[in-house]
């Protein structure tokens, strides 16, 4: 004890803390780093019917509970995915799951029951038999008084292939559905038929597993999961004081909650720019990563983010972010 107080009573041991200390603050401030441009917008699951996601469980159906119409489009179809690249989109989300014939068909949930006339997984059924399906059937606004989508649906159900024949140079967040290592094994071996250049606009996320998979598949693509998140960001928050940044963190995706970004060194400016410096996208998300899907969805929800933010946002309206900036533009 001694020791120590005989140690912090010389002037040299001051003047290393405030150094390291001014250090450490001008390495990660963003006062004096400027990344110019507007945010990638990320809409999540095109342009879709809304529901409140307070309280939301793996088995909750959303379709159930969905706020009063403004549009008629339905998540993961072939128009709603136009509409939001015209909305103003820079990549679009999307949920895919493997069928019966070995094909990706591109629908939220992992059963069929809650938005469609049809029962039990995708996994059972053909892409010609599921295109045969109704997927407005389930929806409703008022406790289940009408169904405005309701015989609407049939035969949009998209397969992952008609997707990406579609808009043949548009960019695509994958989101793999299941933890299956073995639907890695199949996505990486249909991805691969495409050009380097396609696929520099292309991401996957998901489980642990199916991700891993794909990417000892597929090593330069971009990919997210929890354990990609955690191999990055832990070893960061310890180092990154430095300016260093682990390679874990390369060639990746990150999905940062906003209440989690102001405790990553630099955040944002400086971290934005580690980040796009080894090829990895950060998308900013609402809340604190525990409730599901949270985005920014208002003109009010951009307020929070911080001043002049170039990074990815997370939206699930897409309609009215998308006009916002494009007006910013102008």
């Amino acid at each position: 004890m001694n020791f120590l107080r005989a140690l912090f009573k010389r002037k040299s041991v001051w003047f290393i803390l405030i150094g390291i200390a001014v250090f450490v603050y001008i390495n990660n401030s963003s006062l004096w780093t400027k990344k110019s441009g507007q945010p990638l917008l990320l809409a999540h699951r095109g342009v879709a019917q809304t529901f409140n996601i307070k309280g939301l469980q793996n088995d909750t159906c959303t379709a159930e509970s969905i706020y009063k119409p403004e549009h008629s489009f339905l998540e993961n179809t072939i128009p709603s995915i136009k509409q939001a690249f015209k909305d103003g989109a820079d990549i679009v989300e999307l949920d895919v799951h493997i069928t019966k014939d070995n094909q990706f068909a591109v629908f939220h949930d992992w059963t069929l029951d809650c938005r469609t006339n049809g029962t039990g997984v995708t996994r059972d059924y053909t892409m010609a038999e599921l295109k045969k399906l109704d997927i407005g059937y389930g929806y409703t606004a008022d406790g289940g008084k009408t169904y405005p989508f309701r015989g609407k649906g049939v035969n949009l159900m998209p397969s992952l292939d008609e997707v990406m024949k579609y808009f043949p140079h548009e960019s695509f967040l994958i989101h793999v559905k299941s933890n299956d290592p073995e639907e890695g094994k199949k996505l990486a071996k249909y991805l691969s038929q495409f050009s380097k250049e396609r696929l520099k606009n292309i991401t996957v996320y998901g489980g642990d597993e199916p991700i891993d998979s794909l990417k000892k598949a597929m090593p330069n693509l971009k990919v997210m999961s929890k354990a990609t998140m955690k191999s990055c960001l832990i070893p960061y928050i310890a180092t990154g004081w430095t300016g260093y940044v682990p390679k874990a963190c390369e060639n990746t995706e990150l999905h940062i909650p906003e209440k989690i970004g102001p405790f990553l060194w630099g955040w944002p400016n400086r971290f934005l720019n580690r980040m796009d410096h080894i090829n990895t996208r950060t998308i900013i998300a609402g809340g604190n990563g525990s409730e599901f899907s949270t985005g920014f969805d208002s003109t009010k929800d951009i307020k929070r983010l911080p001043a002049n933010y170039s990074g990815g946002i997370w939206t699930n309206r897409i309609d009215r972010l998308g006009p916002y900036y494009e007006k910013k533009k102008k």
